[in-house]
């Protein structure tokens, strides 16, 4: 739902987040703000509870008011609330672009992940290194991470992409 709506619900006594947020954010009728309950590891101070007015992230929190994709936040998809977090493989390239690991729950191999891949270089049969640079694509690839080792340049495949599923990898 568009920030709008999850504000509308939030005055209403809702809790609302993004899919792949292990917080939420709620309204204080007290206050008259919104109140940002992170994770303790989220917190740009020493809390986890912080009045959107003393975000130190300003331009990351108004992206994330631009988005249409709020939800409510409930015990089954809110981490603070005893759930998990889980977002769209959308989310998962957004994720990997900033340095996290990702996977899918559904996923049998039991730490298996994605994760991007820089700096990529290759050893010819002669012994020779190969730096991959290239100035259209660049030097990345997505790893993936499992049990036997490494695959890079791993490709999703359909129902990799329209999964709902995905989950941060520990």
């Amino acid at each position: 739902m568009k920030f709008s709506e999850a504000f509308k619900l939030m005055k209403q006594g809702a809790k609302v987040k993004l899919p792949g947020w292990g917080g939420f954010w709620y309204w204080d009728a007290e206050k008259e703000t919104i109140m940002i309950q992170c994770r303790p590891q989220d917190s740009d101070t020493q809390g986890d509870l912080l009045d959107i007015r003393e975000t130190q992230r300003v331009e990351y929190t108004t992206m994330n008011m631009q988005s249409n994709e709020w939800i409510i936040a409930d015990g089954t998809n809110c981490p603070i609330l005893g759930g998990e977090a889980t977002f769209s493989f959308g989310e998962a390239i957004k994720y990997l672009k900033r340095g996290m690991k990702v996977a899918r729950k559904g996923w049998n191999g039991k730490k298996q992940y994605i994760q991007l891949a820089t700096g990529i270089s290759y050893k010819t049969a002669d012994g020779v290194i190969v730096n991959c640079e290239h100035d259209a694509i660049g030097n990345m690839a997505v790893a993936f991470v499992g049990t036997s080792g490494v695959q890079m340049g791993w490709l999703a495949s359909q129902a990799d992409m329209l999964a709902e599923d995905w989950v941060f990898a520990k």
